[in-house]
């Protein structure tokens, strides 16, 4: 190409220069021609020499080689068939070797199917790491096992879905008998409890030895009950007995975590497996609206709730790492305050004790079952505190109905008892003690009515109902004691005291009533210390014990025998003032009948025959009753001629008035209610008397001069009592004697009745202004 490319002449000089060299090669090839043509010349005819000899041999090696030919076909033959059966045999020996290779292999892969096919999965996948690590290394090269290899991770993925097909199943399973599952294990703690609880009754020889007699039996009965139904439940199934963890196939789970785990996915499969059970437990602390109304409707709930943390507990044993405890704990803990919120929200429903009380069973079954899986329950016992006081509203409730329908059923009269039986009934319910009554015979009367053994007890049916919710709450006797004292306090004080002072309000309640419910609860207070001594027997604690809270009966019964004597005294005035009210007196007449109204003898008769009935009443009462009906009887008369709408009062009508104050005088000092001392009780009327005398004698002179004056005579005649009565005098006066002013007599009068009055407004004017 540098030839072309240069110069223009340069390919010419480079053919010339071509050629110079051929030439030159060319006397070189001459020179060795010369040199070996000699040589040459000696091998032509050496060739020559042996051509003749060669077509000899050939002949003879032709003629040799057909006779070999002919005589080596059947050789030839021989030996073909040896090197085929030779080679057949190679083969042969290499198919086995290989077929010995990917014998165990296929027998692997066939086993694979075959657990495949009855859901050994979790062997199925061992078999397939065997194969993997193992057999198909060895035969990789062929094609049935590349075949292989690619379905692998097909199956894997196959067992995968199956298994997590089958944890669904068994989650969707365990989520609708999960009530089965706890309430099985419900019962098992219950019949433990029971159990245990019956051999310790029966070890304690001197348990309840001192409880009441008849409550006695009645336990003692019913433990013998409850003894005979245990056994008889264990005999019927001593031959097998199921737990609740036998109910429930957890194999899904155990070939599911197997499963994952093998593959390398155990992380995935618990998150899985949690987050689905969180949904369940939200699911499962979920109340019906209507729950609160059967004790069914708890029940479920519970056996839910214990069904589905007695599978969390299985698998936090059986299984390792799939829950945690700390996972059950937080689980445990969320449950536990929605429970407590669940329950303080349905249990404010619940009006009947009855179910309250079911409802605080089956919280201490639920708790004892928890707790014997090893979840803390404090919570919920702490939540029974809050229901017992619940429930003890609901007994309040209760009671209160009872105790009305006591009060209104009695008669309000003394029990009448006609021989020794009846009077030992009476007294088998209530501790009446009477020396004196004892002595009498029969028939006689007890001085309490009909309501006080049947009150006393209904208190006493109270404390049992009371001890029942305290009952299984793992608390001392000491705190038992403590609870039904403060229960049985309320009741007490808040219940049977409401309802004392109720019945004492209502209208048809009488004189004699009040009388009679004075006496009841002087007897209900008298059993206040059997109601204590009651207790102690219960709970085997003395009251003797620093810490033992009193009952506040005394209290309560003084309450409502103080509302009681208020009740008789407003009832007697307003009796006074009914008598009043029929009162009818001639202000105007010019000279009285010469004997009392007739209103004042009925209401002094009525006065005289009530206060017989006091007699059983202590004596402070009928003493202040008496005394409060002559206050009320002597401010009433005096209202009556102080009253504003009337105006004119004559010297008659004075006299009349005089002679009926004359009567109150006699009653008071015929002594109605022993006791009083002295006069004391015809002092009521003192205000009237002197302020009478004062216008019978019309003795003003002697009141203007000693007015003031401790001495006076008319002391407890106020100015302005006089001032007001002698207007209406004065008034009445000039109305009737209209004529008579040309009369000196009565003119005097007149004149002397205005001075009086002059002075009397003189005082009254003073009085005002010196206050």
């Amino acid at each position: 190409r540098s030839v072309y490319d240069d110069q223009p002449n340069a390919h010419q000089k480079f053919m010339e220069k071509l050629d110079a060299c051929i030439r030159n090669h060319d006397r070189e090839i001459e020179k060795m021609c010369n040199f070996h043509h000699q040589g040459f010349v000696d091998a032509i005819t050496e060739l020559l020499k042996v051509r003749a000899d060669a077509e000899k041999l050939k002949v003879q090696v032709t003629d040799t080689n057909r006779r070999l030919q002919d005589a080596g076909k059947e050789v030839i033959a021989q030996t073909e068939e040896i090197i085929r059966c030779r080679v057949q045999q190679r083969n042969i020996t290499t198919v086995v070797e290989k077929l010995q290779l990917c014998l165990p292999v296929l027998e692997m892969y066939s086993k694979l199917k075959e657990q495949m096919s009855v859901k050994r999965y979790y062997s199925a996948l061992k078999t397939m790491e065997q194969l993997e690590n193992l057999y198909l290394p060895r035969v990789s090269q062929y094609r049935f096992c590349q075949i292989m290899i690619e379905n692998l991770p097909k199956l894997r993925e196959e067992i995968k879905e199956i298994s997590m097909s089958d944890l669904k199943d068994f989650l969707e399973s365990i989520r609708k008998h999960s009530d089965r599952i706890g309430e099985t294990a419900m019962k098992q703690a219950q019949q433990q409890k029971t159990f245990s609880t019956a051999l310790q009754k029966q070890n304690n020889v001197n348990y309840g030895r001192n409880m009441h007699l008849g409550r006695n039996r009645i336990l003692e009965s019913k433990n013998e009950i409850t003894l005979k139904r245990t056994f008889e439940d264990e005999d019927e199934h001593e031959e097998e007995v199921l737990t609740a963890q036998d109910l429930v196939d957890f194999s899904p789970v155990y070939r599911c975590l197997h499963i994952y785990s093998v593959l390398g996915d155990g992380e995935i499969f618990e998150n899985y497996y949690r987050k689905q059970r969180r949904k369940q437990a939200r699911l499962v602390l979920q109340p019906q609206s209507s729950m609160h109304e059967t004790v069914e409707g708890y029940r479920r709930y519970f056996s839910q709730i214990v069904g589905f943390f007695v599978v969390e507990d299985h698998i936090l044993h059986v299984t390792q790492g799939l829950v945690t405890r700390t996972y059950t704990d937080e689980l445990w803990n969320m449950a536990l305050s929605k429970i407590i919120a669940v329950l303080r929200t349905h249990s404010s429903y619940c009006n009947d004790p009855d179910l309250v009380l079911e409802l605080k069973n089956l919280i201490v079954v639920f708790a004892d079952t928890l707790q014997g899986y090893g979840f803390p329950v404090n919570r919920l016992f702490d939540l029974l505190f809050e229901i017992r006081d619940q429930y003890n509203e609901t007994l309040l409730k209760k009671w209160s109905g009872l105790f009305r329908d006591i009060f209104e059923a009695d008669n309000y009269s003394p029990i009448p008892v006609a021989n020794e039986e009846e009077y030992r009934i009476v007294i088998s319910k209530f501790p009446f003690q009477d020396p004196e009554l004892d002595k009498q015979s029969f028939p006689k009367k007890l001085p309490m009515s009909q309501s006080v053994p049947q009150i006393y007890m209904q208190v006493k049916e109270f404390i049992y109902a009371s001890l029942k919710f305290s009952e299984s709450l793992h608390r001392s006797s000491t705190e038992i004691d403590d609870m039904l004292r403060k229960s049985t306090n309320l009741l007490l004080t808040r219940t049977l005291s409401s309802c004392l002072q109720n019945l004492i309000k209502k209208p048809h309640i009488g004189l004699t009533e009040l009388v009679q419910i004075i006496i009841n609860t002087t007897h209900l207070e008298q059993a206040c210390k059997y109601l204590e001594d009651f207790i102690s027997n219960i709970t085997n604690i003395s009251q003797l014990t620093v810490h033992t809270a009193r009952l506040y009966g005394l209290s309560t019964f003084k309450d409502a025998r103080h509302a009681a004597e208020g009740e008789i005294y407003t009832k007697l005035n307003q009796k006074i003032d009914e008598f009043i009210q029929i009162a009818d007196y001639d202000w105007t007449m010019s000279e009285s009948d010469g004997r009392a109204s007739g209103y004042l003898m009925d209401l002094i008769n009525f006065l005289r025959s009530t206060f017989q009935v006091f007699t059983h009443l202590p004596g402070k009462v009928a003493q202040t009753a008496c005394m409060s009906a002559c206050q009320h009887l002597s401010m009433s008369l005096m209202q009556m001629l102080l009253d504003s709408e009337l105006k004119q009062i004559s010297m008659g009508a004075i006299q009349q008035f005089n002679l009926d104050v004359i009567q109150c005088e006699l009653f008071a000092s015929s002594e109605p209610v022993p006791g009083f001392q002295g006069d004391t009780l015809q002092l009521a009327f003192i205000d009237l008397r002197q302020l009478l005398d004062l216008f019978m004698v019309w003795d003003w002179s002697t009141y203007l001069a000693d007015y003031g004056q401790a001495t006076s005579k008319y002391l407890r005649v106020n100015p302005s009592t006089a001032l007001t009565l002698l207007e209406k005098m004065k008034d009445s006066s000039k109305k009737n004697n209209i004529f008579a002013q040309f009369r000196k007599n009565d003119r005097d009068k007149q004149k002397l009745i205005e001075t009086v009055v002059k002075q009397l407004r003189s005082l009254v004017n003073g009085m005002s202004q010196h206050t």
